[in-house]
């Protein structure tokens, strides 16, 4: 039996990012149970009509990884209450029609959210305005678990790494369970 595929889009573009931090530790909890990729979207220009047919190379390969993939984990991090520019961007790209033969790639896809901030919110703003946008996209969104890890400075080491406390690595691990469980039910 084939492994399913998850592709994590992590809502910042920093490398060493909390959310991609986060989007790490959930390719550890889930590595023996499907396979895990963070897609790299950080060549992905502007979107600009002007030169969407044919979509800079950049675009397609996301789309093919995006098409490929049995689920999309969102790691959203959160800047002035929304969603980071880069992030909606991208989810912009992946709404446009390939071709005039071929429909955007996000519709049906499930989708699961987390994220982390050093705000107090958990990400819960930037989440439901990420649940609206791809629920409108006709993504099939799990909408529980969702993790949502506020004071993001007080679960970092000495060395900017992220520790998950005794309360934020159930709830990641029941996300897990939850989304590959979510991701097969909706296959059928």
């Amino acid at each position: 039996m084939q492994k399913l595929k998850i592709t994590a889009i992590v809502g910042s573009l920093r490398k060493s990012s909390l959310n991609r931090q986060l989007a790490l530790q959930a390719k550890n909890v889930i590595a023996d149970r499907a396979d895990f990729s963070i897609l790299d979207y950080c060549e992905i220009p502007l979107l600009n009509q002007d030169y969407e047919y044919p979509a800079p190379l950049s675009v397609s390969n996301a789309r093919e990884i995006v098409t490929s993939s049995d689920g999309i984990w969102f790691f959203v991090a959160e800047y002035n209450h929304f969603l980071p520019g880069c992030l909606k961007n991208l989810i912009d790209w992946l709404s446009r029609p390939i071709s005039d033969n071929e429909p955007q790639v996000l519709s049906g896809k499930p989708a699961a959210i987390s994220g982390i901030t050093p705000g107090i919110t958990g990400t819960a703003l930037a989440q439901d305005n990420l649940v609206t946008l791809i629920s409108f996209l006709n993504m099939k969104v799990m909408n529980r678990p969702r993790l949502l890890i506020p004071n993001a400075f007080s679960s970092v080491n000495s060395d900017g790494e992220l520790v998950l406390s005794d309360i934020a690595a159930p709830v990641l691990d029941s996300q897990v369970d939850d989304f590959l469980r979510f991701i097969k039910g909706t296959a059928q």
